[in-house]
């Protein structure tokens, strides 16, 4: 069987979650306890070489880090990845974005606020985010106005990833009120079958509020 390694309140292992719910995938669970230092043991960076979460191990021992590569290969052969090289290279083209313009803005931005961390962080560098999150959902507001979804005219791995952070960019404090063409997506997001609307909160860890080092 499967197993994920896990941070609950970790948007990024939702995905994972997400996915493996949407193919009704049976795996077990391994809460990887990350502010307290778990992540830097030698067993756990032997899974997870940044010692982040999630990471799958796969039934015969391998493993595999990192959210997208992680849904790349589970959603190999089914209808949330194309099989034609042109559809997988824009889903990629999306996840790619993702990492880069949403997560790492948007998600690090709602990290912050949600454990407290906010204040310890230099004000050009939140703005700098904050600019970078906006212009973010810019772009994926104007790419909706074409398309119902993100890589295509289908629901793929790219709208799961996408909406991992943008679908919760309120907790970061941004007003998706410009945005009804995104709050439409959300929607059909949502829509899903099998679609995993649980959230679990930083507060469920009372080590969340540790820098991670």
């Amino acid at each position: 069987m499967l197993t994920l390694h896990d941070y609950l309140p970790s948007q990024n292992a939702w995905k994972v979650r997400q996915l493996l719910h949407h193919l009704e995938r049976p795996y077990r669970t391994h809460l990887v306890r990350i502010f307290e230092g778990e992540g830097r043991d030698a067993a756990y960076r032997a899974i997870s070489p940044t010692g982040t979460v999630p990471a799958l191990v796969l039934e015969d021992g391998r493993a595999l880090a990192e959210s997208n590569a992680i849904l790349m290969y589970l959603a190999d052969g089914t209808p949330y990845l194309p099989d034609d090289a042109y559809g997988r290279a824009r889903v990629w083209q999306w996840l790619s974005f993702e990492q880069e313009r949403v997560e790492s803005q948007i998600g690090a931005l709602r990290h912050w606020m949600l454990t407290g961390k906010l204040a310890r962080r230099p004000e050009a560098l939140v703005a700098m985010k904050r600019a970078a999150g906006t212009k973010a959902l810019e772009i994926l507001e104007a790419q909706l106005a074409s398309r119902d979804y993100i890589a295509g005219d289908t629901y793929t791995i790219a709208d799961t990833a996408l909406y991992a952070y943008a679908g919760v960019a309120d907790e970061a404090g941004f007003d998706l009120d410009p945005c009804p063409r995104l709050r439409a997506w959300f929607e059909r997001v949502r829509a899903q079958p099998r679609h995993l609307a649980e959230r679990f909160p930083y507060s469920m860890d009372p080590h969340s509020s540790k820098e991670l080092v």
